[in-house]
């Protein structure tokens, strides 16, 4: 009997050895700074660019995203530039002081189609892209698309005419009021004053988008474009507390 209970004890032990001998070691933990491949999601359309109307629709401050093309560019100047551009539906955006190298600059001829991501804020009432936090990319190898200008003389006077904010328009049939050069010479702005009909609307030569050896600025310097012209104006919509066009052009 006792021979019987000791063979039963080393059975028992046996089977004890042998169920430890086939334990699954456990595995190691994953290093979370050395993950693993996982199945890469599937990539939906991620896409925020804006359209028009959503750029307009967007509060002050709000983040906003457009894809445009160059129509002109002020100076180049302390690592950034402010820019004009329009989409192919009469949008307009005005872009101000977005960092941009002095490299990068050389290639925002007009035409070339661009993506500017940043904050929307207005200045005097202007809607533009701030400087703050944009960044600018130049979309090489797209289309290039030079918008023509857009007859925009019946809503001078119409609080709507700053959705058209960084648009190429034309004003026609504008009679010249004044002519008045910042500092009280020319080398600065030029600001014109155009009346239309009983109402008076304040233009600029902006110097550093037309400066001073450009045809529009000489004309107001040499006087081919006067007092009492009447002239149709090309330019950039821009607003200063009100319409306040950067001329481009007199004819």
């Amino acid at each position: 009997m006792k021979k019987f209970i000791a063979l039963l004890l080393a059975l028992v032990m046996v089977m004890g050895f042998a169920a430890c001998a086939n334990t699954t070691t456990p595995t190691e933990p994953t290093d979370p700074t050395q993950p693993s491949n996982p199945t890469e999601p599937t990539q939906g359309n991620t896409t925020t660019v804006m359209t028009h109307a959503e750029y307009l629709a967007a509060e002050e401050d709000a983040p906003v995203e457009i894809e445009a093309y160059v129509q002109a560019t002020q100076s180049w100047y302390n690592d950034a530039i402010v820019i004009y551009a329009q989409d192919k539906s009469y949008g307009g955006y005005f872009g101000y002081n977005i960092p941009c190298s002095q490299e990068d600059a050389a290639k925002l001829v007009p035409g070339t189609k661009i993506n500017i991501k940043g904050f929307k804020t207005f200045y005097k009432g202007m809607p533009e892209i701030a400087a703050d936090g944009a960044v600018l990319t130049i979309l090489e190898g797209e289309d290039t698309y030079i918008a023509p200008a857009e007859i925009l003389t019946e809503k001078l006077g119409q609080e709507e005419l700053v959705k058209h904010a960084g648009q190429f328009a034309c004003f026609k049939g504008l009679t010249v009021k004044s002519i008045t050069f910042k500092n009280d010479e020319p080398g600065d702005d030029i600001y014109v004053d155009f009346t239309l009909g009983d109402a008076t609307y304040s233009f600029c030569v902006e110097r550093y988008l037309t400066d001073p050896e450009t045809d529009v600025y000489k004309d107001f310097v040499e006087g081919d474009v006067k007092v009492g012209d009447v002239v149709d104006v090309y330019g950039f919509v821009y607003w200063y507390d009100g319409i306040n066009t950067h001329i481009t052009e007199i004819s």
